[in-house]
This record gives structure tokens, C-alpha cells and sequence, in this order.
């Protein structure tokens, strides 16, 4: 379990996160959602350690990640997979030395057991036989993929997804989502998710944390959000229908 408490983090003058606290559960798909400039990202970065609050605790399994120092922070960071959304990969290296890379940093394993796990996660994302292809070989789907690939190699207790459906096509989102789903309920993972898509709300948003200008203004499901009387929610979890409603007025 993931558990957070009274974050704050501001950059200058400007306030991005003003006291959220909650809590994640292993096993379960978490989304993090809100317009753009309400603080989602911010908050992702602070629990995995890229930015660090300026109050509030960050706790893995009931030990405080915000009061360790770098070193302390390893054996955690060991059981996190994250993917970025851009995916991250390095361009200069092929799909498997992508998925191998963060088993060199942290493993003592064999290079055959590096190839064995770079080829199962690789399967996993029914990407197989994909090892030898370049990131500019591969469709904007395909990194997704990939990074999800190298974000499950080290067999990770917390699974950080930023935005893994941006620039996507529908169809391809959809089996994104369902990847991320499967794999939460494989490995057991504590699953965070930052998306402005509506269609993974409801689709796999087994718990759902809305921010609005750097507070958490809902928590709550995706069978409980079509119910919420917050007015800004609503206007969020909408947008889609009022822009059709004003567009079919011109």
C-alpha cells in the first residue's frame, strides 16, 4: 500500500499541491485526474521521488520514502516500474536493451537470465520477437508497450503510468487499459495511473482521485462519479458531451 499525507509542493510562488492525502491499495487500478494545471503529474513525481515535497509524507508499506535519502531509497525504487508518457525509450538502443537496462542497474542476474526476462515481458506485451528493432521502428503504440515491457522487468510491487494513452488512437487506448489492468492483477501491483481519458475513468477506474487547483476535490469510483454533485467534476468528466452540445448549436 501506497499512503500519502497532507502533500505540498510549490515551484517559486506558484502553490501546484496543497495538502493531499490518500491512500492506494495493492491489487487495484488508482487514477489520478483533473484538468490541465490541477497538480496530477506533480503528484506523481513526488511519490516516486522525482520531485520531493515541501511538507507532507510519502508511505511504501508504512515506511516513510519522504525522510530517506538516496541510498535508503534504492530497495524501494527496486519495486517500482514507471512509465513515462513519452515512454522514455533510448532511441540509441534496441527494444530488448531497453527492457534490460533497469535489470543491469539493479540485479545481479546472468545475461541469460536478463535475455529470459526481457523476452517473457516482451511476450507479456505481445511484442515477441520484437527484441531486435529500433524505438523509431516502432508505432506510437508499440513504445507504449515497450515502456510497459521494461516498467513490469523487475517484477514491480507499484506501477506509475503518466498519461499512457496520450496520443493514442481509441482502439489502441483500449488495450492499453486492459494491459495495465491484467497486469496490476498478475504481479499483484499498487497501480497508479495519471490520464485525462475518460474512457479509462470508466473503464478501469477502480479508484479515482480528482484534483482541482492542487486539491483533492473527489475520491471516489468510476461507478460513483456519473452521481457526484461537485460541480467541477462534473464539468471535467463532461467536457466531451457540453462540447458536442455548443458545437451542435452553431
Amino acid at each position: 500500500m501506497i499512503e500519502i499525507k497532507d502533500i505540498h509542493k510549490s515551484f517559486g510562488g506558484n502553490h501546484v499541491l496543497n495538502g493531499i492525502t490518500a491512500a492506494f491499495e495493492p491489487g487495484k487500478i488508482s487514477l489520478i485526474i483533473g484538468g490541465s494545471g490541477s497538480g496530477k503529474s506533480t503528484l506523481l513525481k513526488c511519490i516516486v521521488g522525482l520531485h520531493e515535497p515541501d511538507n507532507g509524507k510519502v508511505l511504501y508499506d508504512g515506511q516513510d520514502f519522504s525522510r530517506l535519502n538516496f541510498e535508503q531509497r534504492i530497495p524501494i525504487r527496486q519495486h517500482i516500474g514507471m512509465l513515462f508518457q513519452n515512454s522514455a525509450l533510448f532511441d540509441s538502443m534496441t527494444v530488448e536493451e531497453n527492457i534490460i537496462f533497469p535489470l543491469e542497474m539493479f540485479t545481479d542476474m546472468s545475461k541469460s537470465e536478463k535475455l529470459d526476462r526481457a523476452n517473457y515481458c516482451l511476450e507479456r506485451v505481445n511484442l515477441k520477437e520484437s527484441n531486435k528493432l529500433f524505438p523509431a521502428e516502432l508505432s506510437g503504440g508499440m513504445k507504449k508497450r515497450v515502456g510497459i515491457a521494461r516498467a513490469i522487468s523487475m517484477n514491480p510491487k507499484y506501477l506509475f503510468c503518466d498519461e499512457p494513452n496520450s496520443g493514442l488512437d481509441p482502439q489502441t487506448s483500449i488495450l492499453i487499459d486492459e494491459l495495465i489492468q491484467d497486469l496490476t492483477e498478475e504481479f499483484k501491483c499498487t497501480t497508479m495511473v495519471v490520464t485525462h481519458d475518460m474512457n479509462s475513468v470508466m473503464g478501469i477506474g477502480e479508484h479515482i482521485l480528482f484534483l482541482h487547483k492542487g486539491e483533492k476535490w473527489w475520491e471516489g469510483s468510476n461507478k460513483e462519479i456519473a452521481h457526484t454533485n461537485v460541480k467541477e467534476l462534473n464539468e471535467f468528466v463532461f467536457a466531451s458531451s457540453f462540447m458536442k452540445a455548443a458545437k451542435d448549436k452553431l
